[in-house]
């Protein structure tokens, strides 16, 4: 399969950040952008090679990921003149003869992509869209007959939007002929859907943010400033103190951290959903949601999840204490 990445937005709403960089270069952390979280996503997932589809300050683009990034190929397909998503797709889909993988420019989230391409695959649809569940922009109230009962803070709802990701088959070029022009949203998708071949992959997203405007992109840079991304998912630091470090980490279905053991580090885990397992040298530990499991220093030790998982590891201070012994996907 080969991944496809919607870059030629002019980022109109991102003003003057985007006045000499398009969108996917906007960094939401110190040297890391928009576009290298989406590359490591389709990286991690068994994706190979990557078409940039591109347009304002293609160049920019071309500059910092040439014909190759992080072990990805890279190509791109350039609209000269903006004529709308279903154009740009269709104009990168006439260059390959592959199942395809495509995600929109501007969105970053925790969805795992190779689940998604495994249920896409075992489907028989030919084409499919990541969903996930709208959380409301504002806190809400719940009411009772004559007062408010509770408060709740920017809860998700019970409606799923586009989370801006798909997989298409080889075939779905012949649904692009009835269209010229337009947003692949209001054009192709809606001719499919009424076709019933339009599938979906749902997934709760613990993250998920499109960045429209400054105001999204300081929400995932407060989001990114305390977090690291990683080949299984991400680690998060909650609380540091002189006595102890609390990390959150998520770990998506079928992936594993590092084989690996710290040297001071003493560790409990919390685990707040999911399941897995700790694969140790002699034996495997299996987990479910509330359970606790402690990690003596020196132990060697990887996480696995087979299910999507989020866990809490509580600590003694030592932040940078590990040593790996086994790496399974590249650092």
């Amino acid at each position: 399969m080969i991944g496809m990445i919607l870059c030629g937005g002019s980022g109109k709403r991102l003003r003057p950040i985007t006045n000499e960089r398009p969108k996917p270069l906007v960094e939401i952390k110190e040297g890391y952008t928009i576009l290298d979280r989406q590359l490591l996503d389709l990286k991690f997932a068994g994706i190979e090679k990557v078409m940039l589809l591109t347009g304002y300050l293609s160049e920019k683009i071309e500059e910092r990921y040439g014909n190759s990034w992080g072990g990805i190929d890279i190509e791109y397909s350039v609209e000269e003149t903006p004529l709308g998503t279903l154009n740009a797709i269709r104009l990168g889909l006439e260059k390959v003869d592959d199942d395809v993988l495509i995600r929109n420019g501007d969105v970053v989230a925790d969805i795992n992509i190779k689940k998604m391409i495994g249920k896409f695959r075992a489907s028989g649809f030919p084409a499919s869209m990541f969903i996930t569940r709208m959380r409301s922009p504002y806190g809400i109230v719940e009411l009772g007959d004559d007062k408010i009962r509770s408060f709740k803070e920017k809860p998700l709802l019970e409606y799923y939007i586009n989370g801006g990701i798909y997989c298409f088959r080889k075939e779905i070029r012949e649904s692009f002929k009835e269209f010229e022009t337009g947003d692949i949203e209001k054009t192709v998708f809606p001719l499919l859907a009424d076709g019933g071949k339009l599938g979906y992959y749902r997934e709760d997203s613990l993250f998920w943010m499109a960045v429209d405007t400054t105001k999204d992109l300081e929400g995932i840079q407060k989001e990114y400033s305390n977090r690291e991304d990683k080949p299984w998912g991400y680690e998060k630091t909650l609380i540091s103190t002189e006595k102890y470090l609390t990390k959150e980490l998520l770990l998506y279905e079928g992936f594993q951290t590092s084989f690996h053991y710290h040297e001071k580090k003493d560790e409990t885990m919390f685990i707040v959903s999911g399941s897995g397992y700790l694969d140790f040298e002699d034996h495997k530990e299996y987990f479910g949601r509330n359970d606790t499991v402690r990690i003596k220093p020196g132990t060697p030790h990887s996480i696995v999840a087979t299910e999507n998982t989020i866990l809490h590891e509580v600590s003694t201070p030592h932040p940078v204490d590990t040593v790996r012994i086994k790496e399974f996907y590249g650092r």
